[in-house]
């Protein structure tokens, strides 16, 4: 039996799980709408033209806004946490990345239900805030755009930590060594040895999390309340509540091509074999 042949079944899950949809979605976008709401197939983008009025592109600028925020709180908060883990000693770094992980084997939706239950007025969080004396009464935590920010950057952090630390923990500390012993100082040397020879993980990081970031709506169902409008909850309006499937798979194609570029964007400032250097 040939090795190639081995690929067969993979092949056959990606085109039917993968590409097929995304194929049916391309093809209901440039469909029409009839007064029930059932498909009729006549081209048309009116669909995609509807998405320039000034409502959604406020929800696209909206999504993106959010998204980059938690990327960058996810970076600002993870290369510290992935430096601390990468110089650690063998057994203390299989610990650190063990609780890192060990969140993701919970449910995301329980997760995310657990932060209502401390953000909300009668919440650990106001509750003790009150205890010691800091607020006199509970303060407006849940239902707002930080609340989102804060549920985003909770669910992703470690799909920026792992990758940047993956790339820590190979570096050649020989380069590092060389910068010192030619009197670099420390800050001279993270900036011009250790950030660029990282960079990989970090832009690797930065989609990790930025596209989850972009496309979700349970976040910001659970935690926005509703008030915080996103591109996944748009989406997701359209095809169950609205059913306007013509218009909810036009946005999602839109989706895929802002990630797809965003991705080539990055991909482009991404060394093969290392990170590129800053000046």
């Amino acid at each position: 039996m040939k090795k190639q042949w081995l690929s067969v079944p993979y092949g056959i899950w990606a085109l039917v799980f993968s590409i097929a949809p995304i194929l049916i979605i391309a093809v209901y976008s440039f469909c029409s709408r009839s007064a029930y709401g059932n498909i009729i197939y006549e081209f048309t983008a009116e669909n995609y033209g509807k998405f320039l009025e000034p409502i959604y592109i406020n929800v696209l600028w909206r999504s993106v806004l959010l998204a980059t925020q938690s990327t960058l709180a996810c970076f600002i908060l993870g290369y510290p946490m992935a430096m601390i883990i990468a110089k650690s000693t063998i057994k203390k770094r299989n610990i650190m990345v063990m609780l890192f992980v060990l969140p993701l084997w919970t449910n995301f939706l329980l997760r995310t239900y657990a932060w209502m239950v401390l953000l909300r007025d009668q919440g650990v969080i106001n509750q003790f805030l009150i205890y010691i004396g800091i607020i006199d009464e509970p303060l407006k935590l849940l239902y707002s755009h930080n609340a989102v920010l804060l549920g985003m950057v909770y669910n992703f952090l470690p799909f920026m930590v792992l990758p940047i630390y993956s790339v820590l923990s190979k570096l050649d500390n020989s380069l590092v060594e060389a910068a010192e012993d030619l009197g670099a100082p420390p800050w001279q040397v993270f900036l011009k040895v250790i950030f660029p020879l990282s960079l990989p993980g970090v832009i690797s990081g930065a989609i990790m999390v930025f596209m989850p970031a972009v496309s979700t709506f349970v976040i910001s169902d659970l935690l926005g309340g509703g008030q915080t409008v996103l591109l996944g909850n748009l989406i997701q309006n359209q095809f169950l509540v609205a059913r306007n499937w013509q218009f909810g798979s036009a946005i999602s194609m839109i989706m895929i091509i802002m990630i797809l570029i965003t991705m080539g964007i990055t991909s482009k400032y991404q060394g093969e074999g290392g990170g590129r250097q800053l000046w």
